[in-house]
């Protein structure tokens, strides 16, 4: 038991002085403005949140918006659970299975998928 909370303090310890460390070192430079340099303004933070979540969000809306407006146009459902268009099986048959020859023989490969196990 003794040595589980020894290597727990001793993390502790390490976890400390790196966070210690890491904030005085990687904290703010405190340098003059350069010769020349317009002076830094102060950006707001109402300013900030617009830009970093107001666009995006805005951006999504106006791609879904995009991307429903065709199928509301043609009159589709948008409802869950509902089917909105038919099902469609490209290049198949224009009247669905009923148009498939069935199998002639027992070995006959014709009318669909054979699984075997």
């Amino acid at each position: 038991m003794t040595t589980t909370f020894q290597t727990i303090v001793r993390r502790s310890a390490a976890v400390l002085v790196a966070a210690v460390a890491f904030l005085t070192l990687a904290g703010p430079a405190q340098a003059d403005v350069p010769v020349g340099w317009a002076a830094p303004y102060h950006v707001d933070r109402l300013h900030t949140v617009l830009v970093f979540v107001g666009i995006p969000v805005l951006m999504f809306v106006v791609i879904a918006v995009l991307v429903y407006i065709p199928s509301l146009i043609r009159g589709e459902r948008m409802t869950p659970g509902a089917p909105a268009v038919e099902d469609h099986w490209f290049g198949g048959p224009r009247k669905g299975t009923s148009e498939l020859p069935g199998p002639d023989t027992e070995e006959s490969k014709a009318g669909g998928a054979s699984g075997r196990w």
